[in-house]
């Protein structure tokens, strides 16, 4: 199962690809997916049905005991048969629902085909989590799909509600599904519903539980999400409105049933939503001239419908339950596919507009009145005995679930919500395809392909009702979990004359008479909301998110005043106040050491007048040096305790950061302001005070609390036998703790894209290397460095240009050598990364930014994004040739030189990666605030540059 699964989501990746090469086409190449699926399926499933589970158990993170549980149950087998079966033939009528050369279609296939992975890899879940997992997938992959056309308001409405709301009840879910797997002890959903747990919390992550389910099924108050996902394509609504998406809510209070019906609030919560549900999409149904928006609440009134027959909780309710899932998927995708083809046929789906379609469209129409006939409960469709079953599940329901009279009002709601049904059925037909006094729209010819999906739909229905005795049997296999009732529930045309036939014919009769009486009707319920002032549930939606975006404005205003001192204070003083007391309770226990020698107070004493002297400074430059003082004060720390790795970088780090410093320093006036010494600026110096001493504290105390042995005394041994490399720091870095350094270096990337494009747009986009100036001066002219030559005269520096010149080079090697060595010496792809940095940085303070364009052309974005890959591939490979990720190899290769031996360890490409990102890293930070601020000021006439021209490439 897991294959299949996961060839769904191969496909996905390879739809763009072959949407290149197959345009249209390419839909039905994917819809081979799902339909293997669906082939393999049907005999796991025979065997599901004998009682023969198949299960998988797939390690997903060990180290926590989280696996990927698949199972294939009877009701998950019935569900995986759905979602493929139907997913392959909407796929396949995918290929004539679109345009040639329609410029999404790439996206929308890929997404449509992960769906369908998603939704299948949520039916055959045997774990909590993993369930969890694949309904936020279908949630994000839905909200895509319901969007495809992002121009258009409504589509962007649509999906945006579809996602906070199903988001919502995820949430919600996902609290339940906590404490159901704490509570029972595990998060295998075979094992809970084995052996369920009871108590007070089982019942409230139950019942959280299943306002996941209503809401992803669209029920009561949540049902307004699903009429406006009809801004989606057919096919989509189709597949996830009909028999997928909307169907796992269904799904999931069919899984649980078995064991949770008897828990307090079950049977309220779900026959009260499901019955109030079915009537409101019902009424809603036939007020609608949209044929599709008439179709979306009848889906609403029909979900409602299946959530109240699968949550009854009783044996007869469950095999009804199942067999109307199987009914209501056939049907409905049927009907949703008929309106994509009257839509693409006339241009229209206002039922106002329509008229002799059946001439016209008879296969169509055929098609439809078997679906129709099916939705209306007519035999002798599989609607009709699936909805005889569940009419007699629910005229025992009293019986079988006690509950009374209460079991008769529940089976009123299903007799006034069929009646409803049966009426909005014949709407949908008569408006499709009836005639009436309006003027034909012209009907464009469809090639025989666009019908053939609806139509083995609708055959399939009917050979559904048909198959009674074949379905029966394995029905029961999943219904049987649930104790006998009062009769043996059983799919057949004829039951003879019994009381559930005479409801049919009561529901039949009621909701014809409702369609011949329509105007009436129609005006009876205008009047009625008028008059009961029912605001609809849309709109109480939005206003409730219109409240929350107001709250959250006033509050915005209120506490964000939008000083950056005020904002900062208020979080050191948290950070002082809150662990500060944890501080002073544990102060007894902080052991305090003194220096090793006089050096170490020699640089402490330096380190502190440096900071006093720097808060003391008028002139920004002097501060910007002495807070260096600080940092190179340090790194001589670091070198006086015996850490030469960090002794190094902190050097590296601290003269980047400095020169970075002066380069925004440019832009701002020499010297601070002369403002008085106020009460707000004693408040500030306290503040600072404190900080300072309360980190001091906790560093003194966090190195105190140790009471187990450093694990660091332990990475020797490992670093040299598994890392390859004498180096500990770095080893550490690049092997044992690789997944943190990684996560770092992403974190890197995003921040220096980040904060690079913010002052691109400030400066009004920073010089790239595309940018080129044509000087007038020729190349000899430009001296030691060729970009020099575009800065006037008196802005350069000969000596400067020269030593540039010969310690770039240098530097560059040095930069090469740090990366190679760092695995047994000190350095490494960070060190080296920081000294290719400066090494640019040199030769843009000596030639400007067309110097630096000359010595890194290209771009930083590339250089950031190749070092990120090249470490990801680093892991990655090991994974695919069977090792773990990012796990070392240790090569030693024979070089033929006086038997020397090159030792080679594959983390080394990591260290690449990292070498990479920070060259890619300084390259932003030069063309940003180096470049950029060059640039500004050239177009500004702030500085002076050589007779030119300047012209973007």
């Amino acid at each position: 199962m897991i294959t299949i699964v996961t060839l769904h989501f191969l496909a996905a990746a390879l739809a763009p690809f072959l949407v290149r090469r197959l345009e249209r086409r390419t839909f039905l190449v994917l819809a081979l997916v799902p339909l293997g699926s669906f082939v393999w399926l049907l005999g796991q499933a025979e065997a599901a049905f004998d009682g023969d589970v198949r299960t998988e158990r797939v390690e997903w993170i060990p180290t926590i005991d989280v696996q990927i549980d698949l199972a294939l149950t009877p009701l998950n087998a019935v569900m995986a048969l759905v979602v493929t079966g139907v997913g392959a033939l909407v796929l396949a009528y995918c290929r004539w629902y679109f345009r040639e050369g329609d410029r999404e279609m790439w996206r929308f296939s890929a997404v449509l085909t992960a769906f369908a992975g998603s939704m299948l890899g949520l039916v055959v879940s045997d774990n909590l989590y993993v369930l969890f997992v694949f309904w936020e997938l279908t949630t994000i992959l839905s909200f895509l799909l319901i969007g495809h056309n992002p121009e258009r308001k409504a589509n962007r409405r649509a999906a945006m509600n579809a996602l906070i709301v199903t988001t919502f009840g995820g949430l919600v879910m996902l609290t339940g599904l906590f404490v159901l797997g704490h509570e029972a002890g595990t998060a295998r959903i075979s094992e809970i519903l084995a052996t369920p747990p009871e108590g007070t919390a089982t019942t409230v992550a139950v019942l959280l539980i299943l306002i996941g389910a209503i809401s992803k099924s669209a029920l009561v108050p949540f049902h307004f999400w699903l009429p406006g996902a009809m801004a989606a394509p057919t096919p989509v609504s189709a597949y996830l409105h009909a028999a997928a998406m909307v169907k796992a809510g269904v799904f999931l209070v069919a899984l649980l049933a078995p064991a949770f019906s008897d828990i307090p609030g079950w049977r309220p919560l779900l026959l009260t939503t499901g019955i109030v549900t079915m009537v409101v999409g019902g009424l809603r149904a036939l007020r609608q001239h949209d044929i599709k928006l008439l179709l979306a609440y009848g889906t609403v009134s029909q979900l409602g419908f299946l959530i109240a027959v699968v949550g009854a909780g009783t044996q007869a309710a469950a095999f009804a339950g199942l067999a109307l899932v199987l009914a209501h998927a056939l049907f409905k995708s049927a009907l949703f596919l008929v309106v994509g083809v009257i839509d693409r046929s006339t241009g229209t789906r206002d039922l106002r507009e329509l008229t002799g379609l059946h001439r016209s469209l008879p296969v169509v129409f055929v098609a439809t009145l078997l679906a129709a006939a099916s939705m209306a409960g007519l035999p002798p469709l599989l609607g009709f005995t699936a909805k005889e079953a569940a009419l007699a599940a629910f005229l025992d329901l009293g019986e079988d679930a006690s509950l009374g009279v209460w079991g008769i009002v529940a089976l009123v709601g299903l007799v006034v919500g069929s009646t409803l049904t049966v009426a909005y059925t014949a709407r949908f037909v008569w408006g499709a395809f009836g005639i009436r006094s309006v003027r034909p729209p012209t009907v464009t010819p469809q090639r025989v392909g666009f019908v053939v999906a609806p139509a083995l739909l609708a055959g399939l229905s009917l050979v559904g009702g048909f198959s009674g005795g074949f379905l029966t049997p394995r029905l029961m296999a999943y219904a049987g979990d649930l104790p006998r009732g009062a009769h043996e529930p059983l799919l057949t045309l004829w039951h003879g004359f019994t009381p559930a036939l005479g409801l049919s014919v009561l529901a039949v009769t009621a909701g014809l008479l409702l369609w011949v009486a329509r105007r009436a009707v129609a005006s009876a319920q205008h009047r009625l909301v008028e008059r009961l002032h029912l605001p609809e549930a849309e709109l109480v939606y939005h206003g409730i998110i219109r409240g929350v975006d107001r709250l959250s404005i006033e509050i915005t205003g209120r506490t964000q005043r939008g000083s950056l001192p005020v904002y900062v204070g208020i979080t050191l003083l948290v950070l002082v106040v809150i662990p500060g007391i944890a501080l002073v309770q544990a102060w007894e226990g902080v052991r305090l050491r003194g220096p090793d020698n006089l050096f170490q107070v020699a640089i402490v004493i330096v380190v502190v007048l440096a900071a006093i002297l720097t808060v003391r400074s008028r002139r920004r430059l002097r501060a910007v040096l002495l807070l260096g003082v600080t940092g190179y004060g340090t790194a001589l720390l670091f070198v006086a305790h015996g850490a030469p790795d960090l002794a190094l970088t902190q050097v590296l780090v601290e003269t980047f950061s400095v020169v970075t410093f002066v380069l925004v320093l440019r832009r701002l006036p020499p010297f601070f302001s002369d403002r008085p010494f106020t009460s707000a600026r004693r408040i500030r110096v306290a503040v600072g005070c404190l900080v300072g001493l309360a980190v001091g504290g906790y560093a003194l105390l966090s190195a105190s609390a140790r009471t187990a042995r450093p694990v660091g005394l332990d990475f020797a041994e490992p670093a040299y036998d598994y890392g390859g490399g004498n180096n500990i720091v770095n080893v550490t870095l690049v092997d044992i703790r690789v997944w943190d350094t990684f996560g770092e270096l992403a974190v890197l990337v995003v921040a220096a894209t980040g904060v690079a494009s913010l002052i691109f747009l400030l400066t009004d986009r920073a010089t790239s290397h595309r940018e080129r100036r044509r000087a007038r001066a020729d190349d000899a002219a430009a001296g030691w460095l060729r970009g020099a030559g575009l800065i006037a005269d008196r802005r350069r520096s000969v000596v400067f240009e020269i030593v540039a010149r010969v310690v770039f080079p240098v530097l560059m090697v040095f930069s090469i050598y740090l990366t190679f060595a760092g695995h047994n010496l000190p350095g490494g792809g960070f060190a080296g990364g920081l000294i290719a940095g400066l090494a640019l940085m040199v030769r843009y303070l000596a030639g400007g930014r067309a110097e630096l364009d000359s010595a890194a052309p290209v771009d930083a974005g590339v250089v950031l994004g190749s070092g990120l890959v090249i470490a990801a591939l680093s892991g990655v490979v090991p994974a695919l040739l069977g090792y773990n990720a990012f796990q070392s190899g240790i090569f030693d290769i024979p070089t033929g030189l006086f038997g020397y031996e090159v030792h080679l360890v594959t983390s080394l490409f990591f260290d690449l990666g990292v070498h990479l990102v920070v060259v890619g890293l300084s390259l932003d930070v030069l063309r940003s605030l180096g470049g950029g601020i060059d640039k500004q000021g050239e177009d500004q006439g702030e500085i002076e540059t050589a007779n030119g021209e300047v012209s973007i490439a």
